[in-house]
């Protein structure tokens, strides 16, 4: 904690931590075992106060009816003859959302135990769209964590206080900080709340679907389900419910990819002064989404079970070939309900590979992921003999491909990606023929990004951000697309 502090002198909460440690340091010198076990008490509870979050359910009402129609008129997404009432303005919000996928499945899931939602991380909009959706579903809100950055931009800070959001602080690393908050997550499921985890852990700086996931937060759900078993609750089970939110544009692109790059992005790990910290760009960045009429399409995957398997509408788990399994055998050591942390360890670990797997069937390729690639794949081709990064710097030995050229790519590839037997899905752009793919693309990467990935001039199209051009071609990464195109 003292290192961290050393690096958060600015910190809104420096004074009063640093206060607190050293009177603690003070204490230490002198301190009895009993002692010693009261500090780690104190320091727990402090981590716990500044974690909690709070559900306000008149805020909620508030957030899912006054906000929407407030969007919509701000952004134009309804025309004046189209105003009808309030609800065809919320309607008009939700209109650039499409839902698809197990909906009717996971709303069922409510009547047999507690949903824990695990989607794919693009933009801190992702939490704003997904609660969205939660709620036009008919599904009950959810807690989640949000970066303790997020609480500081007054655009959010309310809603999230008040909207069961619990503040996680990515830079605190020390173990006990880390405990406190699985536990806080663990008690939560216990009493049946139904909760969001980025199983990521944070947004995905390159744009590809997160192939890695973060096992802590889901290893929660196992502890929790253990002592539901072992007080013997009325509806025990947990289920995990994959999520993938695909945009044709994303808010922090820029700041994102950039961070990726840099050798040091492990290092900084948090971005405190991105897009979503700037609410005129994120309302540029939204009417934009408007103008292009482009969708963010969020698509529920098939629940789970903790231990990987599919559930069907009843909650029952089913194995390979179809057949109801015990879920509670996966925990049982001598017929009762046991903690043991390899075997769980390993459990999580099979969840977080069929959660992989559902992220990368489910994922929408849209027209700037598809362009990205194609793009990107000539100027390798163009340049043999240069590596990705003075790639990306130079641009290679020319500034510009015949657009016939970049279509060909693009109708090439997609003929590869749509012969792929596992995902991904694919938009409703990319029924088009490739030039007018093309052209939807350059339409959108000429919309919102202060600088365009690429544009057309003639009948050339110039690679202008090719930063950019990776991170939206990243979205095609996972699905072994070289040897598809060999």
């Amino acid at each position: 904690e003292r290192r961290r502090l050393e690096r958060a002198k600015h910190d809104a909460r420096f004074k009063a931590d640093s206060a607190f440690y050293q009177k603690l340091q003070r204490r230490l010198r002198h301190a009895s075992d009993a002692d010693l076990r009261h500090l780690l008490d104190q320091i727990s509870r402090r981590f716990a106060a500044e974690i909690v979050g709070n559900f306000d359910d008149n805020v909620y009402k508030l957030s899912t009816t006054v906000v929407p129609t407030g969007l919509s008129l701000l952004l134009g997404a309804m025309t004046p003859k189209s105003f009808t009432s309030l609800s065809s303005l919320r309607r008009g919000l939700s209109d650039h959302m499409r839902i698809e996928g197990a909906v009717d499945h996971v709303r069922s899931l409510l009547d047999h135990g507690t949903l824990i939602v695990v989607p794919t991380h693009s933009s801190h909009l992702d939490s704003i769209v997904l609660g969205y959706a939660v709620h036009l579903m008919g599904l009950p809100p959810l807690l989640y964590g949000a970066g303790l950055n997020l609480f500081e931009n007054p655009a959010t800070s309310f809603f999230m206080g008040r909207l069961g959001a619990y503040r996680v602080d990515r830079k605190k690393q020390s173990k006990l900080y880390k405990d406190v908050l699985k536990e806080y997550a663990t008690v939560a499921l216990e009493l049946g709340y139904n909760n969001l985890f980025f199983p990521g852990g944070t947004r995905s700086r390159s744009g590809a679907v997160e192939q890695h996931l973060k096992r802590g937060l889901l290893g929660t759900g196992i502890n929790a389900y253990i002592q539901n078993l072992r007080v013997k609750r009325d509806k025990p089970n947990l289920y995990v419910v994959p999520c993938t939110i695909s945009y044709k544009l994303v808010l922090e692109a820029e700041t994102l990819i950039d961070d990726h790059l840099k050798e040091v992005g492990k290092a900084r790990y948090i971005i405190d002064d991105d897009e979503f910290s700037k609410p005129r760009r994120v309302l540029q960045f939204l009417s934009d989404l408007v103008s292009l009429d482009a969708k963010v399409v969020l698509t529920f995957s098939p629940p789970l079970d903790l231990f990987g398997n599919r559930v069907d509408e009843e909650g029952r788990s089913l194995d390979p070939r179809g057949r109801i399994v015990d879920p509670a055998s996966y925990v049982a050591v001598d017929g009762e309900p046991r903690h043991e942390p390899q075997r769980d360890a390993e459990y999580t670990n099979e969840l977080s590979e069929q959660i992989v797997a559902s992220f990368l069937s489910e994922n929408v390729v849209m027209s700037t992921h598809l362009v990205g690639h194609a793009l990107l794949s000539l100027l390798k081709h163009k340049n043999p003999g240069m590596d990705l990064y003075r790639l990306l710097r130079t641009g290679g030995h020319a500034p510009a491909v015949p657009v016939d050229e970049l279509a060909s790519e693009t109708g090439r590839i997609l003929g590869a990606v749509r012969d792929l037997p596992n995902g991904p899905r694919l938009s409703e752009e990319l029924s088009r023929d490739p030039r007018s793919i093309v052209d939807d693309a350059l339409r959108a990467y000429a919309c919102y990004h202060v600088r365009p990935a690429a544009v057309r001039r003639g009948d050339r199209i110039f690679h202008e951000d090719r930063n950019l051009l990776l991170y939206y071609g990243n979205r095609l990464r996972g699905y072994d697309l070289g040897r598809a195109l060999a």
